[in-house]
């Protein structure tokens, strides 16, 4: 594998890690800010628990695609470089 592929590579999982981080600081800091909004209306009706539950399921699958399946990019090279090859 040459230079240039494997820095390009490193770059790609530098950003899709990146990414992520960013999503999870964007969702603590809005979910947070809900959270406040909703106990300061209301104590008696919690419906801030219904954001955070159903955008941490996005956060949750973003997180595994980037930090414990790694692997399903090279799975994308393959399929995109068979697609090439028929060409």
């Amino acid at each position: 594998m040459k230079d240039n592929d494997v820095y390009q590579k490193a770059k790609k999982r530098v950003q899709a890690k990146f990414g992520f981080f960013t999503h999870l600081t964007v969702y603590i800091l809005v979910n947070s800010f809900l959270m406040t909004m909703n106990f300061v209306q209301s104590q008696e009706v919690i419906w801030s628990v219904w954001p955070l539950v159903g955008w941490g399921i996005g956060l949750l699958f973003h997180g595994l695609s980037v930090l414990a399946f790694p692997g399903i990019e090279n799975i994308k090279e393959k399929m995109i470089q068979k697609e090439m090859n028929k060409f």
